[in-house]
């Protein structure tokens, strides 16, 4: 979130005319870029020279564009773009690496995660394209931490290969619902990450590339913007009486002289007990029991993005979408900064005690970042982000 303010900053400095409401900030979700994980613990060093020069680099990159603004005609497609991703919570398949990679394979209930990308494009006057955009949901994760390269992971890769392809054109890629989805090779040793990559991209760079040649005009009769700050609801049960319930359960282990301080356990544990007690300070600091977030909106003619800063699942998006007025809507995640999980309803109705993944997203990570979970987030997203597009679209 300081990364994004800080960004508005230079570029309203560069710009009084503009608004933080004209300035929407998007990020993709790859592991294999610089950390800076700054509101989280226990994932090595931030990388602070990173974390200064980054706000710099994309408010150079906006004022760049906005140096350049010139008419452009705009197309749009909606093309397949299938055998890249699973449902890592409601269809947990983790199929071998061999069927993963051949060229027709496809995740048991390939309805639970995207299986088309929105494509759009940017041409000149003589028709040369310019830009062009690619709205898609997977986490951009199919290099990991047993790799050390630095890179956007898949989306990355083809955006790039793209833009080689098509000199002077720049693609922004737009990560959609990525909450419960991973791509179909994830976590892996480095020799078959870096396979899998080249095989993502090629998928990926296909369905854009497709989608770039059946894009359709577009007419843009007006470009609008308008952003809020929502309250969201934290969880009930996440009493202090249940934090202490649980720091017992995460201490437990360290009870056994034979416990390694190099264990996976072992470094876990102590990252959930560093965030349990944090969430304790909460309560004994008397704060208000909610979380506040920006949701931003766009409508550009027919398009709208909507911008959410948390990873999104793949049925709040649906609902969002199916309740949009607008006639192509795309809800991202990563927007104007990241504050976690939105879990499905499902999830959140899930115990926070019960085993299995059902209680990742909802209950764990939210002890990672040390910061209370979210109690009503599906429910609360459909309708902020309903308000939102009823504001643009009435």
């Amino acid at each position: 979130m300081k990364i994004v303010a800080e960004a508005r900053r230079i570029v309203r400095k560069a710009h009084p005319e503009l608004s933080d409401e004209d300035i929407m900030v998007e990020a993709s979700h790859t592991h294999s870029g610089p950390s800076t994980h700054i509101d989280g613990h226990g994932w090595g060093a931030i990388d602070e020279p990173y974390l200064r020069i980054l706000p710099h680099r994309i408010a150079k990159a906006a004022c760049d564009a906005l140096a350049a603004l010139a008419e452009v005609h705009v197309s749009q497609a909606i093309v397949p773009c299938r055998h890249i991703g699973l449902n890592r919570v409601r269809d947990v398949d983790a199929p071998p690496l061999e069927e993963v990679l051949k060229e027709d394979w496809e995740p048991a209930k390939p309805e639970l995660t995207d299986t088309t990308c929105r494509v759009i494009r940017f041409d000149d006057a003589q028709g040369k394209i310019k830009g062009f955009m690619a709205y898609f949901g997977c986490h951009p994760v199919v290099c990991c931490a047993q790799t050390r390269y630095i890179h956007g992971d898949y989306p990355g890769v083809a955006m790039h290969n793209l833009m080689r392809e098509m000199p002077g054109s720049i693609g922004l890629f737009l990560q959609g619902a990525e909450g419960d989805v991973n791509a179909g090779c994830v976590h892996k040793p480095e020799k078959e990450s870096l396979l899998a990559l080249d095989v993502f991209a090629a998928r990926f760079a296909n369905a854009v590339r497709h989608g770039l040649q059946e894009a359709q005009p577009i007419e843009i009769d007006s470009i609008r913007s308008v952003s809020k700050i929502f309250r969201f609801a934290t969880r009930p049960l996440f009493t202090p009486e249940h934090l202490a319930k649980l720091k017992e359960e995460y201490e437990k282990p360290f009870e056994d002289p034979m416990l390694s301080d190099e264990s996976m356990e072992a470094r876990m544990n102590t990252v959930y007990l560093n965030g349990i007690e944090r969430i304790e300070q909460t309560f004994r600091d008397g704060k208000e029991k909610y979380i506040e977030a920006e949701l931003h909106a766009i409508k550009v003619g027919p398009l709208e993005f909507l911008g959410a800063p948390f990873e999104v699942m793949q049925a709040i998006k649906n609902d969002i979408h199916a309740a949009a007025k607008a006639p192509y809507p795309m809800l991202m995640s990563l927007t104007n900064g990241r504050y976690g999980y939105a879990p499905a309803q499902d999830i959140l109705d899930k115990s926070s005690l019960e085993n299995g993944r059902g209680g990742y997203e909802s209950d764990r990570v939210p002890l990672l970042s040390g910061v209370l979970p979210y109690g009503n987030i599906h429910r609360e997203l459909v309708q902020y982000m309903t308000e939102l597009d009823n504001i643009l679209f009435s």
